[in-house]
């Protein structure tokens, strides 16, 4: 009996990583059968496209990449994880959180494209990793909303002001702004989860955006 796939995502700063572990600690409490992967799996070499990509060794934009390659690049590592870490475990009943998934295509590569061309570009993505590479499709996606503005804040706090630690898309602004829209696109459309992870320009407590997720997730 297949398990249960819940994918977390958002923009840098949401919170995606902390939420993610603190969902996983709460399951484990109630005994619960379950793992969390974060995706890129920067621990494998599958993720190294990736990186020449997020580096800026394939092109200094994020549209110097087309957004059908760059979906590949992630897709693959995503393959790879799912058949060598979660694939057994997910088939025996186990529930994964994964701290992004394809989910994280649809908004950061839609935003390459013209909007019109928003509806066949994810129709493509779902149907080449869902249907033809047959890794899972989630029963639950929840966004964690942020505005650009407020992402870049917490992205410097990060990295304490570096700027050489942002990767090509955490470094592009004007990108982030239309990745924003392609996710109130893909939340409208797909109808993800959305939890508010702001209020008056400033990020929402850790506390409260969990509780919020714990609601959604109780749903599931």
């Amino acid at each position: 009996m297949k398990g249960k796939l819940i994918a977390i995502d958002g923009l840098d700063g949401s919170g995606k990583a902390t939420q993610s572990n603190l969902l996983l600690e709460e399951m484990e409490k109630s005994g619960r059968k379950v793992m969390k992967i974060s995706l890129p799996d920067y621990d494998s070499p599958s993720s190294d496209p990736v990186k020449m990509y997020l580096g800026g060794k394939l092109g200094k934009n994020p549209d110097d990449v087309n957004p059908y390659a760059a979906s590949s690049f992630f897709a693959v590592d995503r393959f790879i994880s799912y058949t060598r870490r979660w694939k057994e475990f997910y088939n025996n009943g186990g529930i994964i959180i994964a701290d992004r998934y394809t989910t994280s295509n649809a908004i950061h590569q839609c935003s390459k494209l013209p909007r019109d061309k928003w509806d066949d570009f994810t129709k493509w993505l779902f149907e080449y990793e869902y249907e033809y590479m047959q890794i899972p499709e989630p029963d639950m996606v929840i966004y964690l909303r942020l505005s650009p503005e407020l992402s870049q804040k917490l992205i410097k706090i990060r990295y304490a002001g570096d700027k050489n630690k942002k990767d090509i898309h955490e470094a592009n602004l004007e990108y982030l702004r239309r990745s924003r829209k392609a996710a109130d696109y893909c939340t409208e459309k797909f109808g993800w989860s959305v939890i508010e992870c702001e209020e008056n320009g400033e990020i929402r407590s850790i506390e409260d955006i969990h509780a919020d997720l714990m609601k959604a997730v109780g749903e599931l």
